[in-house]
């Protein structure tokens, strides 16, 4: 038997084949764009997203004979995007996604209605769902009427699947409609968005049944048996299924395009007012608290473009030994902030250049700066009183050793670096479609992987690092000042 994880990512689609055991068989990727028509929008066409499974799907299905043995799917998706489907089940316009700011003003006004945060136990961020909606609602009145459903990406790749209209609590947790101790859309909050529950997926945990892959793709992809799609999960709440981390206190650091601080919850604690996200976990009676900062990896892939180097090459000028901080200063503010800060206006910046600088140093300097965005993270989930006690290190730049050196020692604790950590929103998404093909309880099916690394603090560098973290922080207020 063999199972498909799916991770719809900002960048490109991930495809991962896992054995009835859980591990690795093999994966496959596709990449698309994000169009970016003006400053502080961000698009994608869901089409792309078809076209990337289409040919990831293909070519596993061409490399591992144990494809056809397919049963069962799950999808992790990027979360807060807003798909929107006609009557028809035509999709009206390019996905608004979840690092798209337009709707800084709408968030303000929901904001502003006290139970969103009461309800929902999050702040209305510009990147979540309702605020976009609101903004279509103003800005293009007569598409807006024609709504017939409102899918996150993931949930629109379970319809194409299926041609059911689903979606897992963990995503749907990151709309702004989720009453999350409920576990429910709350219908006052739908209707501030002059929407109801009719134009909303049905709601699953992540390890549920939602249907069966469509007669059409199992004739396409070479199956002859039915194959369970489950409710799958928001990218976050997936990847803590990949790695193991269910219970409180376990948790990661994700470098990705996004960088996120994770810790699983086993109640909804929410503090809103401190900008950390709560949400849903995938699996039931469990939640996760985050802090996220909207640029992290994308902070290096900036660097990269303006130096005409690729981010592998800026890291591989770094000495493997950690160095203190530098006198360069870099925030990583480039489409704005989530925690703590809560601004989709404040942009990035360099401090502290000279004429010796070089761009070694500008290297270092960004993968500092990001890591104070995650410390900034960390330390508003441990006064919110939840504190990492375990965490794994995800994404694309875990791959970097100095990065990890950094946060590791910024941190003040060890980090486990686990094996096939590239893959882990899938392999969680993969995970939960074990559990709803099976039937299986989630610690049967949702374990820590077997291989992983350690990667200490520098112990003789934690108080430097402390230092220029501290004059990171207070250096804030009057980079605030002068935009």
């Amino acid at each position: 038997m063999s199972y498909l994880g799916l991770d719809l990512g900002t960048s490109g689609l991930r495809a991962v084949l896992v054995d009835e055991a859980g591990a690795v068989i093999g994966s496959a990727e596709r990449g698309y764009h994000v169009s970016r028509p003006r400053p502080g929008w961000s698009e994608q066409s869901p089409a792309d997203w078809i076209t990337a499974l289409d040919g990831a799907v293909n070519e596993l299905k061409g490399r591992f004979a144990c494809f056809a043995d397919l049963k069962g799917i799950g999808v992790a998706g990027q979360m807060h995007g807003a798909t929107l489907l006609d009557e028809s089940g035509q999709v009206l316009r390019p996905c608004i996604l979840w690092n798209d700011t337009r709707s800084a003003h709408e968030a303000a006004v929901l904001d502003g209605l006290g139970e969103f945060r009461s309800i929902t136990g999050n702040i209305v961020f510009p990147g979540f769902t309702a605020p976009k909606l609101a903004w279509v609602r103003t800005h293009e009145p007569e598409l807006f009427a024609r709504i017939a459903k409102v899918l996150l990406p993931a949930a629109f790749i379970n319809h194409y699947l299926t041609g059911e209209h689903a979606s897992d609590m963990s995503d749907a947790s990151g709309t702004g409609w989720l009453d999350i101790a409920r576990r429910d859309w709350c219908d006052a909050l739908l209707s501030h968005c002059h929407l109801d529950r009719s134009q909303m997926p049905v709601l699953v945990e992540g390890s549920a049944p939602i249907g069966h892959l469509r007669a059409e793709l199992r004739a396409h992809w070479g199956l002859d048996h039915a194959v369970v799609v489950c409710g799958g999960g928001g990218d976050n709440a997936a990847t803590a299924c990949g790695i193991g981390a269910v219970d409180d206190g376990e948790g990661f650091v994700s470098l990705g395009t996004s960088g996120v601080v994770l810790v699983a919850r086993q109640a909804a604690s929410a503090m809103p007012d401190m900008a950390i996200h709560t949400l849903c976990h995938a699996i039931p009676d469990r939640w996760c608290q985050m802090g996220v900062m909207l640029a992290a990896t994308d902070c290096l892939n900036w660097l990269g473009q303006v130096t005409e180097q690729s981010p592998v090459a800026l890291v591989g000028e770094l000495d493997g030994d950690l160095q203190a901080p530098g006198p360069i200063c870099f925030y990583p503010y480039l489409s704005g902030e989530r925690t703590p800060h809560n601004d989709a206006r404040i942009r990035g910046a360099f401090t502290g250049l000279a004429a010796m600088t070089r761009r070694a140093d500008l290297t270092r300097a960004v993968l500092e700066g990001v890591a104070f965005g995650l410390r900034e993270s960390l330390d508003a989930l441990r006064e919110a009183g939840t504190d990492g006690r375990t965490l794994a290190v995800v994404g694309g730049g875990s791959d970097s050793p100095y990065w990890l050196k950094i946060i590791a020692t910024l941190f003040e604790q060890p980090l486990t670096v686990p094996d096939h950590r590239e893959y882990a929103a899938g392999l969680g998404a993969a995970n939960l479609a074990r559990g709803a093909a099976t039937g299986a309880a989630s610690s049967d099916f949702i374990l820590a992987p077997s291989g992983h690394a350690i990667v200490e603090p520098v112990t003789e560098q934690i108080a430097a690092f402390g230092d220029a973290y501290q004059a990171f922080r207070s250096a804030f207020a009057g980079l605030k000042a002068i935009q």
